[in-house]
């Protein structure tokens, strides 16, 4: 039953296989409706495909089916009957590990994991009942968690058991839909901690591979069970899974497995039904574990290039890529696609002006290459506009800033100064784009009425280029701005359809108007009578520029009275009006504007959560990972300057590591790949004590004189850091 590459891992495993045959002759067919015989693994028939054949590419994810299935249930076959609780096997527990006598325990176990009747017979917590709902499994959760929490305490034979048991289900002759008890062996089954043992990976390979085929009504009851478990049991399965992924894409010891040539299934099985348990993770408000618990780090390990390529061409079709399931890849794994592809763009772009410039026979320029913006600090914003109007053709062009009037040559540093001033004169409340709300720290969108709304597109393409130059922006919205950013991910074609649109509750109201959105659920929660207490209609009232003015939020809402029966309905059409309909100009601009410049498929990879990541970083400061980071050029970690630097810096405030995280990168916000990331560099100045430290933005670099004491480097570093606009050149 095991195959021919994994022999030596599983000699001992193999030698109780064997004997299966004889033994279940002695026994007899109690348990299982054909014969038990092990195949060879290797001639187990091709599953179906795993992936929906669509030609659009699109995120898969399990469709949310109606709660009732009109779809004939298959009859439950009759189970049998099995009394122990958990007190029973407790107590034969106790008794075994005391006397050393494990025939009770054997005798449970072997008999519960015999067939997927017996496991239900023992775990479903009333055998009458059918329990067809997605509301409950009907599994007794604490039962199962008892019986495997004390499985791998019991001796070899008893764990042999179990295995053999699950062998034998896995092995039975399906003629025809699965039922609900089948579905709840499954469950049962997937909690079994054993394996997490590389030595029963065929075997946990093969129920994977059943469970991935199943049809997507049954794995819609899955998805529903499964957020039932735990949190404990539930990360303990999704850990399971990842580590089977990795460990099958690089093994520590390659004979463990069978070659990958004759397992290609395994990784298509187990990715698939994590995403079962992807899905249910995101049924649940707050969600079970974080979707960063879904990341498998080995894959930022493997050619993304490759998976991202194929998933373009083939999209969700038959050829497996992990890009179809895109919650796995990490945030760093996704930031190296989307830049790698964004230059790709670039080159793209920048050889289509060299042909175009040849094929007219004039003279190439080097400056044909880039994007280059020229803005004068006095106008700031005015100009970047212009700039970035008039050449819009060039905006997926490698970006390059010249400040009017001064001498700095742009490797990186100007265009991070260019960001970081134009973002903070556009948010500066005086301008009137954005309101800042105090209570939930963020901005959003005025809902002020104007002619021109081309700035919020200015925006919009100033996170766009962020993205696309790996820059990150000091920018405060909150996470329902990213989730409108990628309604669609895919700008539409018909200019007719409605763009950054997308359901709101009232819980993304709490993130920007903490304060409107707990009034609002003080009503929904009202035990009085709204209609006579509240006296309100379906109409909201906003001033703009000292003018009260009235919306209806439904058709003659203004003559609709908000009733108990009724406020629901007005709650939400209140959040919608409010973060989609009353800045709906505004937004599209703005959702125009970013997509002009990251159009791109490898947005479909991307969560809301991490295009805020990757437009704005982390504000996280971690200076003790800095200091582990940094490279030294002249100085050694262990010279007495280096330590005084790190001894004033680590005592510095908040305000002040920010301020020096932005005088040497340009910018005080962390990269994805956290401090590491930076590449911050120290290197030593010949120059005089008296004068100021110096950085290159650029290169992340600052250049420290040789000062004689603490003090004297505390006092010219805080000088430095706190009066550093500007650039100049050496």
């Amino acid at each position: 039953g095991v195959e021919e590459g994994a022999k030596n891992q599983f000699s001992t495993f193999s030698n109780f296989i064997t004997t299966i045959n004889q033994k279940k002759e002695g026994i007899g067919n109690r348990n299982s409706p054909t014969q038990l015989v092990i195949p060879n693994i290797k001639n187990g028939r091709d599953l179906p495909p795993l992936c929906l054949d669509v030609r659009q590419k699109q995120r898969i994810s399990i469709d949310t089916l109606p709660q009732e299935l009109k779809a004939p249930l298959p009859p439950e076959p009759s189970l049998p009957i099995r009394t122990k609780t958990v007190k029973d096997f407790q107590d034969d527990m106790e008794k075994s590990k005391a006397s050393g006598d494990w025939k009770a325990v054997h005798n449970f176990y072997s008999t519960t994991f015999d067939s997927f009747l017996e496991i239900n017979a023992a775990f479903k917590k009333d055998t009458n009942s059918p329990f067809n709902t997605i509301e409950d499994s009907g599994i007794d959760a604490k039962f199962v968690d008892v019986v495997y929490d004390a499985l791998l305490n019991t001796p070899q034979d008893v764990q042999k058991s179990v295995l053999k048991g699950i062998i034998n289900g896995l092995l039975q002759e399906w003629t025809g839909p699965r039922t609900k008890d089948d579905l709840r062996a499954y469950c049962i089954l997937l909690q079994n901690p054993q394996f997490s043992n590389t030595s029963t990976y065929v075997i946990y390979a093969h129920l994977l591979r059943q469970i991935a085929a199943l049809t997507e009504a049954d794995h819609h009851f899955l998805v529903h069970w499964s957020k039932k478990i735990s949190q404990k049991r539930f990360k303990q399965v999704v850990d399971r899974l990842l580590q089977f992924i990795s460990l099958r894409l690089f093994p520590a010891k390659p004979e463990e497995f069978p070659p990958m040539v004759k397992c290609t299934w395994w990784i298509p099985s187990a990715t698939k039904v994590l995403a079962l348990f992807n899905a249910a993770n995101s049924l649940i408000s707050p969600p079970i574990i974080s979707y960063t618990d879904f990341y498998n780090s080995t894959l930022d390990h493997i050619d993304l290039m490759e998976e991202y390529h194929n998933w373009q061409c083939y999209g969700n079709s038959h050829r497996f890529s992990f890009c179809q399931y895109p919650f796995i890849i990490s945030i760093a794994a996704k930031k190296v696609i989307i830049q790698r592809d964004s230059e790709q763009q670039m080159i793209s772009i920048a050889r289509q002006s060299l042909v175009d410039k040849v094929s007219r026979r004039q003279k190439p320029d080097m400056n044909m290459l880039f994007l280059n913006v020229k803005v004068r600090r006095t106008h700031l914003v005015s100009d970047s506009l212009d700039e970035l109007t008039r050449k819009k053709a060039d905006l997926k062009k490698k970006l390059k800033v010249t400040f009017v009037g001064e001498a700095g040559l742009d490797m990186g540093g100007l265009t991070k100064e260019w960001f970081l001033l134009l973002i903070r004169q556009i948010f500066h409340p005086d301008y009137g784009m954005f309101t800042y709300h105090k209570d939930s720290h963020c901005h959003w969108f005025s809902s002020f009425k104007c002619d021109n709304y081309s700035e919020f597109r200015l925006v919009g393409a100033l996170m766009g280029l962020a993205v696309y130059n790996s820059i990150t922006l000091d920018i405060r919205f909150p996470p329902c701005c990213y989730k409108k950013l990628l309604s669609p991910p895919i700008v539409p074609c018909d200019h007719n359809t409605l763009v950054g649109i997308c359901g709101v509750t009232l819980d993304d109201l709490f993130q920007i108007m903490p304060e409107l959105a707990h009034g609002l659920s003080e009503l929904l929660s009202y035990e009085g009578n709204v209609e006579e207490d509240f006296y309100s209609t379906f109409q909201v009232f906003q001033e703009e520029f000292g003018v009260i003015k009235s919306y209806n939020l439904k058709p003659n809402g203004d003559k609709i009275p908000v009733t108990n029966r009724n406020r629901k309905e007005y709650v939400q059409l209140y959040v919608d009006f409010l973060l989609n309909k009353s800045i709906y100009k505004q937004f599209a601009a703005f959702y125009y504007g970013f997509h002009s410049v990251c159009a791109s498929y490898a947005l479909l990879l991307l969560r809301p959560e991490e295009v805020e990541i990757l437009v704005c970083g982390s504000p996280e400061l971690d200076m003790s990972a800095l200091q582990r980071s940094t490279q030294y050029e002249g100085y050694q970690k262990t010279d007495l300057t280096i330590r005084y630097f790190w001894d004033v810096v680590l005592g510095f405030s908040l305000d002040l590591q920010k301020k020096l995280l932005h005088f040497a990168t340009g910018s005080d916000r962390v990269p994805v790949g956290g401090m590491a990331d930076l590449n911050f560099r120290i290197s030593k100045s010949e120059t005089s004590t008296n004068w100021l430290p110096v950085a290159h933005t650029c290169f992340n670099q600052l250049c420290l004189p040789p000062y004689k004491n603490k003090k004297e480097l505390k006092q010219k570093l805080i000088i430095g850091i706190s009066n550093a606009e500007g650039f100049g050149l050496e």
